[in-house]
């Protein structure tokens, strides 16, 4: 008899033991480790220490809500370094007008779930801000207006997040204002001008235009905007037209040997890498250089309708 209970008091203590270990099993399937594919962009970026800026200027810009509902978007997110590199920190954006704020995020966004693998060698896309972002791929990476994503296809419920190596200013203007607003590009607008190309050149679209200087143009014998307009008209459009891509090429897109066609027509520019520069397809002229000393002053100056880079002599 006495075994008998032992053993029904052996086999109850089993019996709760392995309950136990059950419960304890569903406990922890109820609470399981967040799968960042569950979570809203909203709540990727606030959980990530590394996004504490940005989780800032999200929550200052009032789009935490929008980004956390259904949806399908990709967002390019600058994370904490890529915020310093630019002298913005939490405190700097808590002191911008929140519809600032909410102007520079809305331009770091696209209303579509864009994977890396999807992402053209050269093309413009429109942004949640309705600017155009310019974005591309090439054997280096991933870039948007020229800056890198460093860790691709975060994924989100509600999209796709990319992080990326710097912050994205919308542009305000089309590459023939910031011609026109810049006096040492005085020679080059009356160029332009010359040429017909003005209105082409303040239109929509995707163009790089490597722009001479007025030393530059000086070099090549025209000394002034007088001079431009002394000249033949043709001569001086052909001359433009060599200077101008028709799609967005940053200087992350070089590659040494590459050629790409101008809109003169049967004319293209080879690219070389070492130092940065264009030359026409064939001509025996020396390689115009790309001035690479201050990104998004002399290089990688966005527009509106394209990206400029400044170079040291004309492309003859």
């Amino acid at each position: 008899m006495k075994k008998i209970f032992f053993k029904s008091r052996l086999l109850l203590a089993m019996l709760a033991l392995s309950a136990t270990m059950f419960t304890a099993c569903d406990d922890d399937n109820d609470n399981p480790e967040p799968d960042p594919g569950n979570l809203s962009i909203a709540e990727v970026v606030d959980r990530d220490t590394s996004f504490s800026i940005l989780n800032a200027a999200i929550a200052r810009a009032g789009l935490a809500t929008a980004l956390d509902a259904p949806g399908n978007i990709t967002v390019f997110a600058p994370d904490n370094s890529a915020f310093r590199a630019a002298g913005i920190t939490a405190s700097v954006i808590n002191g911008l007008p929140p519809a600032d704020v909410a102007g520079i995020l809305l331009y770091h966004a696209v209303g579509a779930a864009v994977p890396s693998g999807s992402v053209p060698a050269s093309d413009s896309v429109r942004t949640l801000g309705g600017q155009l972002l310019f974005a591309s791929k090439n054997a280096n990476g991933v870039f948007v207006n020229g800056i890198g994503v460093k860790t691709a296809d975060v994924s989100a419920r509600n999209g796709i997040i990319h992080v990326i190596n710097g912050v994205l200013m919308p542009p305000t203007k089309t590459i023939a204002q910031i011609a026109i607003d810049n006096p040492n590009f005085s020679i080059l607008v009356a160029a332009v001008v010359r040429a017909g190309l003005a209105d082409e050149l303040s239109a929509a679209g995707k163009y790089t235009v490597f722009a001479p200087t007025n030393a530059a143009f000086n070099a090549a014998g025209f000394n002034s905007p007088a001079d431009i307009n002394a000249a033949d008209s043709l001569t001086v459009a052909n001359i433009v037209r060599q200077h101008v891509i028709a799609t967005n090429v940053y200087a992350s897109d070089l590659s040494n040997g590459a050629t790409a066609p101008t809109i003169r027509t049967g004319t293209s520019l080879t690219v070389g890498t070492n130092p940065p520069g264009v030359k026409v397809t064939g001509s025996a002229s020396p390689q115009s250089n790309v001035v690479t000393t201050t990104p998004g002053a002399t290089f990688n100056i966005t527009a509106t309708n394209g990206v400029i880079h400044v170079v040291d002599r004309v492309i003859l």
